[in-house]
């Protein structure tokens, strides 16, 4: 049974959460790795050194440029009929796209799997993951969202999987890009960073968040957000973590400021170790933390990095 997996990019960068989607579902059978859009021979070369991938299609056109998923489902459409898995992360682009070829080949999918258990069995969180479900899946084909936080990345070799070009010309699309407003950021993917930096709404504004953008500075860290703060316009749509935004599953998770409202609680469960900063102990994400730092966030958060440029840290 062989396996195509959609490539996310960005700038002419694969992402790192496409290994991971990779390495997540080679267990069942060979991979193909499908890149789509303009301006990708860089993104193939390097999906194509990625262990477990067995071939990269390439798929070349401005029409997959436009922000909704119409294209990419006309174009998949016709390539699952070689496939037992069709397969996205379970990202914005993955969870408009999975439902929509689902619908149009009448199938279920299964999102947000975080487990592989076998050819038809996986796992997934549901009520804001408090809970595990098993699906075993007796679909003809499947059709999945991976959370890519909840993988390990498939290592880089040094042997290159051989790069095919498909025909594109039939597909088209009924809408195209206008405009693009970008958050310009040197730090590290959200969805795949080791330590995350997340602010909440006490932070009190956008220029207060700043702050939290230099301890993640400090640390080397991805900068993340609550959905209040986000509403505030404190921080950027694409900095949200939580039910309705990024699920991230960190070595490191520094909370500022974030009392720990179930939608957040539900994006953070695959961190390794948290650390709370917050004026109140009782909060519910305090109590969560492996360590807590209580106390007013503007006073502790500067003197933490002032100690972490004592140590040589470079910002």
């Amino acid at each position: 049974m062989s396996v195509l997996v959609l490539a996310d990019h960005d700038l002419g960068l694969l992402s790192p959460a496409t290994a991971r989607i990779v390495n997540g579902v080679a267990e069942l059978g060979p991979v193909d790795l499908l890149v789509l859009g303009e301006g990708i021979d860089q993104v193939a070369l390097d999906a194509a050194k990625i262990t477990g991938v067995s071939r990269v299609l390439v798929g070349q056109g401005a029409v997959f440029n436009a922000p909704v998923a119409d294209a990419t489902v006309q174009l998949l459409q016709t390539l699952a009929g070689s496939y037992a898995y069709v397969v996205a992360g379970a990202n914005a682009s993955g969870r408009e796209l999975i439902p929509r070829l689902a619908a149009k080949l009448d199938l279920m999918p299964v999102t947000d799997v975080t487990k592989v258990l076998g050819s038809n069995r996986f796992e997934r969180p549901i009520y804001a993951g408090n809970a595990v479900q098993t699906v075993l899946s007796n679909e003809p084909k499947h059709l999945l969202t991976l959370r890519a936080s909840a993988f390990r990345a498939a290592p880089v070799g040094t042997a290159s999987a051989p790069i095919e070009p498909i025909d594109v010309t039939s597909v088209s699309a009924a809408a195209k890009v206008i405009a693009a407003h970008r958050t310009e950021s040197d730090t590290p993917d959200l969805a795949t960073a080791q330590i995350v930096v997340g602010g909440g709404i006490a932070v009190g504004s956008a220029e207060g968040f700043k702050l939290i953008q230099n301890l993640a500075k400090s640390l080397g860290a991805a900068v993340g957000a609550t959905r209040a703060a986000v509403d505030a316009g404190y921080a950027p749509n694409d900095w949200q973590i939580g039910q309705t935004g990024q699920i991230i599953a960190p070595d490191l998770y520094i909370a500022v400021g974030i009392s720990g409202a179930l939608q957040h609680l539900a994006g953070i469960q695959g961190a390794k170790r948290i650390v709370a900063i917050n004026a109140d102990p009782e909060a519910p994400l305090v109590k969560l933390a492996d360590l807590s730092l209580i106390g007013d966030l503007f006073e502790i958060v500067p003197q933490l990095i002032a100690e972490l440029d004592k140590l040589g840290v470079k910002r």
